[in-house]
């Protein structure tokens, strides 16, 4: 059925959820480079630096598991308002107290208040978006935003570094400007409208809201999809978090353009889901994902070993970095449109009262490959090498490959949903 959300009301939302996503894309971003400036700064272990992503993706799960059946109850637009105002106020204690503890819960706030955030986007588009094709695009679009935020986060961070002294405490004021934008997009919400009453269904002849989540896992369909979601976040977390480190003691950057250039992958990343936009016009979504996947491990066997053996070098700058600085990051290029096309090809194939429960399996399970792949990632790092940690991202590829066969073969048998 259409929304009767008038067309100056949607321009509206959809400015206001892409300004939602593209803040918290900064913030949880920020992961990589908060870690790397916290050994400089508190004195802490990788080990215990590594517990910031925890932190940031269990309190991700644990609030999407227990509430997302839930939003449509609060309602979308205001558990995104919700989500900004506690943000805000996370961003503004971490200004003012710096100090590792709260780091911590800076990072468990960013991550509960982004299940919220989460949930209310992935639902919204069904609402705005009258066919499988347009709900794909719209995906691509925000999911292209997101990586946007994601790229001007580590500018934003790197120009409150010290290169001189990289543990000088001058860039926890990056909060105050990550508050002012929160509680500016929380405004720019409250004055948006979007008709929600396609989220509730018929209410008299639902399940309770929980079980709605859980149901939905005894389907082939569902399980093989939470599975690639899965796999795809150990390969795109794994890289995020730790290529800032990498860049700084591998390729021995200076510790702002480490950060900095950790955004080549960001903003890769962004370029492919905004063109997988216009290219899922032509190409069918299966043969775009599986020429991603073999470009993808093509790349990681031929650019990391030029990250073998580079020379220190105290004049090192953006002209004469090594080349893998810049060719490993083009990886984002080919990742980028795997999470956000199979995201849409399985939400297109539910009912719309049905997107709330289906996105909170989704960003539990994100949540949880995030984790792992930082985790394995990290320990593989301080074991072997950032080279051999990276070189591990080829086995979730061959994995992903196999479930998209699967995925595909079931998705076929489910009728467009309108």
């Amino acid at each position: 059925m259409p929304t009767t959300t008038s067309t100056s009301s949607r321009y509206l939302i959809f400015l206001s959820i892409g300004l939602s996503y593209m803040v918290y894309a900064v913030l949880l971003n920020s992961v990589g480079t908060v870690i790397a400036q916290s050994i400089a700064s508190f004195a802490i272990s990788k080990e215990t630096g590594s517990v910031l992503e925890a932190f940031k993706d269990l309190s991700i799960a644990t609030v999407s598991f227990v509430t997302a059946s839930y939003l449509p109850k609060l309602g979308y637009r205001r558990a995104m308002i919700l989500g900004h105002v506690l943000v805000a106020g996370a961003c503004v204690a971490m200004a003012m107290h710096p100090v590792f503890g709260m780091t911590e819960v800076t990072f468990a706030i960013i991550g509960s208040t982004f299940a919220l955030i989460k949930v209310a986007v992935y639902s919204s588009i069904g609402l705005l978006t009258p066919d499988r094709q347009r709900h794909a695009s719209m995906m691509n679009i925000l999911e292209g935003l997101f990586m946007a935020g994601m790229l001007s986060g580590y500018w934003l961070f790197g120009a409150f570094i010290d290169d001189a002294d990289p543990g000088n405490l001058v860039w926890v004021n990056v909060y105050w400007v990550l508050a002012a934008i929160s509680l500016a997009v929380a405004v720019l919400l409250a004055f948006s409208r979007m008709d929600e009453s396609a989220a509730h269904g018929d209410e008299a002849g639902r399940p309770a809201a929980f079980m709605d989540m859980l149901r939905l896992l005894v389907k082939r369909m569902i399980y093989t999809f939470i599975a690639l979601i899965f796999l795809y976040e150990l390969i795109e977390q794994g890289v995020g978090t730790w290529l800032p480190t990498f860049n700084r003691e591998i390729l021995q950057l200076p510790a702002a353009m480490s950060v900095q250039a950790a955004s080549i992958y960001a903003g890769s990343l962004a370029i492919g889901r905004l063109s997988a936009g216009l290219l899922l016009r032509r190409i069918h979504w299966f043969t775009l994902i599986t020429i991603c996947l073999v470009g993808m491990a093509a790349l990681v066997i031929l650019t990391l070993p030029l990250a073998a053996h580079v020379p220190h070098n105290p004049d090192v700058n953006w002209f004469n970095a090594p080349l893998v600085t810049y060719a490993f990051p083009l990886i984002g290029l080919l990742m980028a449109p795997i999470y956000p096309v199979v995201n849409s090809v399985m939400l297109s194939a539910l009912p719309k009262d049905r997107h709330a429960a289906m996105t909170g399996l989704i960003v539990v399970f994100s949540a949880l490959g995030g984790t792992l792949g930082s985790f394995i990632t990290g320990t593989v790092f301080r074991l072997f090498s950032g080279q051999t940690a990276f070189y591990l991202t080829l086995v979730p590829m061959v994995l992903i490959l196999g479930c998209l066969v699967v995925f595909r073969r079931e998705t076929r048998l489910v009728p467009a949903q309108a």
